[in-house]
């Protein structure tokens, strides 16, 4: 249709060309929408719902059947568990030391003496930390309802068995009875021992005179240690 033929006026007829300009232009792009953030307590309680969801059904274990560590502590041999052992299965190798009853015949003592002996190149210091129980023992043997013979071996064992393992101090249980026929025999065994450098009776709160606490050559300054 021309702008001569038709009957619009030229107002109407501008409109009209505006108005089609409008319908064949193409329309805009939406502008895109940005994403909506998540919060971090939103995330939490999504984690935790899909948590529980998950865990639909699970029972709690029960504490009771779970077992429990026990510690096993090592324990202390006595004279007769080592004298049978020895009699089983023959005497420990003690590097053959001799220990003769012949001192212990000739100088008996007391039930209630206290025992004292170091060898003369003994630090004092070392003697005095022995004597008033701030050397940590490492085993210890009582000797109570033992024959002598069963004790001397006890004894030669017990000395064995902390040199084996490089420890330098133990204790032996002798018991202070009348005639204080162990104590007598200790005494006189323990300083005819080549490793024994020092022995005094224990501390009351660790047998008093009724024991002894013996400090020993370490493994490496004994000759026969084979490492």
């Amino acid at each position: 249709m021309s702008k001569h033929d038709s009957s619009l006026s030229k107002e109407q007829y501008n409109l009209l060309n505006a108005f089609k300009k409008q319908i064949n232009k193409p329309a805009p792009a939406p502008e895109p929408v940005a994403p909506i953030e998540k919060t971090t307590a939103q995330e939490q309680q999504e984690d935790l719902d899909f948590f529980r969801k998950q865990m639909q059904g699970v029972q709690k274990m029960d504490a009771g059947n779970i077992a429990k560590a026990v510690k096993v502590t090592k324990k202390k041999p006595d004279a007769q568990t080592l004298a049978k052992r020895a009699s089983a299965t023959g005497p420990m190798q003690t590097d053959d030391t001799l220990l003769s009853d012949t001192q212990a015949m000739l100088n008996p003592v007391a039930s209630q003496a206290n025992l004292s002996y170091r060898i003369a190149t003994l630090q004092h210091r070392v003697f005095e930390d022995l004597k008033a129980g701030n050397l940590r023992w490492f085993e210890a043997v009582d000797l109570h309802g033992c024959t002598v013979e069963d004790a001397r071996t006890a004894v030669l064992q017990i000395i064995q068995m902390a040199k084996d393992d490089n420890q330098n101090v133990i204790k032996i249980v002798h018991g202070k009875g009348p005639e204080a026929i162990l104590k007598t025999h200790v005494n006189s065994w323990l300083r005819q021992h080549r490793d024994v450098l020092a022995f005094v009776s224990a501390p009351e709160n660790q047998g008093g005179t009724g024991a002894v606490l013996v400090l020993l050559k370490r493994a490496e300054k004994n000759p026969k240690f084979k490492q």
